[in-house]
């Protein structure tokens, strides 16, 4: 039963792996894809239709299979050593597994719209929006890896401070664009 229970856990990994990966490229594509916009119009309407296949292909190949393997292999995890979920670690990663899903399904929204020619983020907002995958992996993986109530104070204490780190430094590549732009 441990042998098969590592496997999983083997898998689990991989698929978190792809899906992530999944996930920073989508809001990546999303990124460029609005900044299309900016376009001349010919130019605009090619790279348009090409990110539309692109974030399709990559979303529905790729994302959302990783995805729902991922989720598979945390519950076939937790149905092999159903104590697991005695662990109060489980319950702070699963809420932040949680967030990741609702994240997931906010990008497809994203997606969907800009399928339709509707951008309601800048560039800029995704770019930050890109940044919430960056936080909630780091959250769930130091939550797996401490599993101490003490661990999670400065695990929280080290999230907060990375997330404005990350915020700090899109803003001034931001910066750094708009000078090079000038230039």
């Amino acid at each position: 039963m441990e042998q098969y229970y590592l496997y999983i856990l083997a898998l689990h990994i991989i698929f978190v792996v792809c899906w992530l990966a999944g996930l920073f490229y989508i809001v990546r594509l999303f990124i460029y894809h609005t900044e299309a916009n900016s376009r001349p119009d010919t130019e605009r309407d090619i790279l348009q239709k090409q990110f539309v296949i692109m974030e399709r292909k990559l979303w529905y190949i790729i994302t959302v299979p990783a995805m729902v393997l991922t989720v598979l292999a945390g519950l076939s995890m937790i149905a092999t050593r159903p104590g697991l979920l005695y662990a109060p670690w489980l319950h702070v990663k699963l809420t932040f597994v949680v967030f990741l899903l609702v994240y997931h399904f906010i990008c497809q929204r994203i997606m969907k719209r800009m399928e339709k020619g509707i951008f309601k983020l800048s560039s800029t907002q995704l770019r930050l929006w890109n940044e919430l995958a960056t936080i909630l992996l780091v959250a769930i993986v130091f939550t797996v890896v401490l599993k101490s109530a003490i661990d999670w104070l400065y695990g929280l204490a080290g999230l907060v401070i990375f997330a404005v780190v990350l915020m700090i430094a899109v803003k001034l590549y931001k910066n750094y664009r708009k000078k090079k732009e000038i230039e």
